[in-house]
């Protein structure tokens, strides 16, 4: 009986006809930057033959068109993408995405190993290949209570999961250069395996001392001379472009062919409704490409490079031998992708219907006690109240200061210098938390929007004008199991129900692109600027320096790294 290899190898020669070939088009060889006129052979999940003629047992006629690695986005959260990872599944691949590597941060910090194993799970039925990293900050600071704890013992069974490959981003910096021992456990485990970061700002010593603890790749460069100084120290430099953090433009000037080896590419993000209006990695292709940016460069850190980062050796050329992770495209500048082959399969909507559901899980985890608009007040102190700043486009906050007005014993919002109410409600049904603060930036003149998306704890964040709004919107999230929600005058206007682990829709995802639509204009009619309000609210709670948070604790100062409200 002949063997897989044997077949790969007698495919290959042309002793046998290929189980597939591709015909009349030429495929984009990301070593030489030329585009070859070839047939491409594929023998079941491998390609086995090019720069050839080959007879297919199957055979598609591809002229006029570009063949060109599958793309591989290096970081994300899927459950931040507000569905679960079959839906994912079916949303992104069409678009040319056939590697994804995720960090289930998000329901880690719900479920802890519940939510891990759930990927884990859904990682063994999609037809894209979901790669897992192990996350790594599980509560991710001590200022904010999380639904669960990961030490380092409950990660090492999953470690030698064939779909895991390290230890997810280390957003505890701070952990790392003060050798906190809860870090150096964990980093101390995964020493010579992949270690993924996460250190905004770092710089100097400070990110030495960080990359000398084995870390190798990093996503929150928003500067092309911070990504430059990680690159010169031996990072692998993932460029973001999500539906929040958009750092695409300001690291163009480094996407350059002599560069590219050590840049790939990331979402960190991305919702089906920006997907289905703009694309996901192709997006950031097209875009780069139409702003200056070599195709060779832009294509290289989409698969090859992206690939050898993460130790994906087998995957991200157009080359005997590899993954058949192929995208045929229109053309390199307008990456629009008209057949996707994943491991050898041509994407379909047959193909999908071939997997095993997995159950969902958390579908009880919103547990907040009831609200009351009593609830939001803020007690007046001397002096001016410390205001979260919100960057349109950014997830990095500002720590500003106003004098607010006060109404009774209590301080006011400042609806001229659009300064609004904002909380965090612990959700997990732990301590019943709930702090209040003030942000400017999100527009809204009225009502109120609610979330229970929140990292990284994933507590209920509301923000909002009215507190009898606020406090509709956040009983209503426990109403649904979790969400999105928008009031206005205590009416539910808009929401999203998440019930899987108040993160995710049981929906499928055209589902949730159309709704998405309808809460962004539903947020729109309550005076929202933002382009996302609803995920710059999620990141809202989110710890990075330098910025003023709130949590379920209460307002901090992440400086300082003390309560100050």
């Amino acid at each position: 009986m002949t063997t897989k290899l044997e077949r790969y190898i007698d495919q290959g020669v042309g002793r046998e006809p290929a189980d597939i070939v591709l015909k009349g088009g030429q495929f984009f060889d990301l070593v030489t930057g030329d585009l070859v006129d070839s047939d491409i052979a594929i023998c079941g999940d491998r390609i086995v033959g090019t720069c050839g003629t080959y007879k297919g047992k199957t055979e598609i006629d591809i002229s006029g068109r570009i063949v060109v690695p599958g793309f591989i986005d290096t970081h994300l959260h899927i459950e931040s993408s507000l569905v679960t990872p079959h839906e994912f599944d079916r949303c992104v691949l069409p678009y040319g995405v056939t590697t994804a590597i995720c960090d289930p941060h998000e329901v880690a910090n719900v479920l802890g190993t519940e939510g891990i194993q759930y990927f884990l799970d859904s990682s063994l039925e999609t037809i894209i290949d979901i790669r897992v990293q192990l996350s790594s900050c599980v509560p991710a600071t001590h200022l904010e209570t999380s639904g669960a704890d990961l030490p380092i013992e409950r990660l090492l069974p999953f470690r030698d999961h064939p779909k895991v490959i390290g230890l997810a981003e280390f957003m505890n910096f701070p952990g790392v250069v003060h050798k906190d021992p809860i870090c150096m456990a964990k980093l101390d485990a995964f020493q010579g395996g992949h270690i993924d970061g996460h250190a905004p700002l770092l710089r100097g010593n400070d990110l030495n001392g960080y990359l000398a603890a084995g870390i190798r790749t990093e996503h929150e460069s928003t500067t092309a001379e911070e990504a430059l100084e990680k690159i010169r120290k031996g990072m692998h430099i993932l460029v973001r472009e999500g539906s929040v953090s958009k750092d695409l433009h300001a690291l163009m000037p480094i996407l350059t062919e002599r560069l590219s080896p050590y840049l790939a590419l990331c979402t960190d993000d991305r919702n089906p409704l920006d997907i289905a209006e703009q694309g996901h990695l192709d997006y950031m292709i097209r875009t780069a490409i139409a702003h200056g940016v070599g195709p060779l460069a832009i294509y290289r850190a989409a698969s090859i490079s992206a690939a050898r980062a993460f130790g994906l050796l087998d995957r991200g050329l157009v080359a005997p031998g590899w993954r058949a992770d192929l995208v045929i495209i229109d053309s390199l500048e307008n990456c629009k992708a008209e057949i996707v082959f994943s491991a050898g399969r041509r994407v379909t909507a047959e193909l999908f219907a071939t997997r095993k559901p997995v159950e969902p899980v958390g579908l009880d985890s919103v547990r907040a006690r009831p609200i009351n608009a009593a609830d939001f007040g803020v007690p007046v102190t001397d002096g001016e109240s410390s205001v979260i700043g919100v960057t349109p486009g950014k997830i990095i906050t500002e720590h500003r200061r106003y004098s607010l007005p006060v109404k009774g014993n209590q301080t006011d919002i400042d609806l001229g210098n659009d300064i609004i109410k904002v909380a965090v409600i612990e959700r997990h049904g732990k301590n019943g938390n709930h702090a209040n603060g003030f942000v400017q930036g999100f527009g809204l003149k009225k009502g109120a929007i609610a979330s229970t998306v929140g990292h990284d704890s994933h507590n209920i964040c509301v923000v909002g004008v009215s507190e009898d709004d606020m406090a509709r919107a956040a009983n209503r999230l426990s109403e649904i199991n979790g969400g999105f929600v928008v009031v206005e005058n205590g009416i539910v206007t808009g929401e999203i129900a998440l019930p899987v682990a108040g993160l995710m829709s049981l929906e499928p995802y055209e589902s949730v692109r159309d709704t998405l639509h309808h809460l962004r204009q539903a947020a729109y009619a309550l005076g929202a600027t933002l382009e996302e309000p609803f995920l710059q609210l999620a990141f809202l709670p989110l710890p990075v320096i330098p910025h003023l948070k709130i949590s379920d604790r209460g307002l901090v100062d992440v400086d300082k790294f003390m309560l100050i409200g």
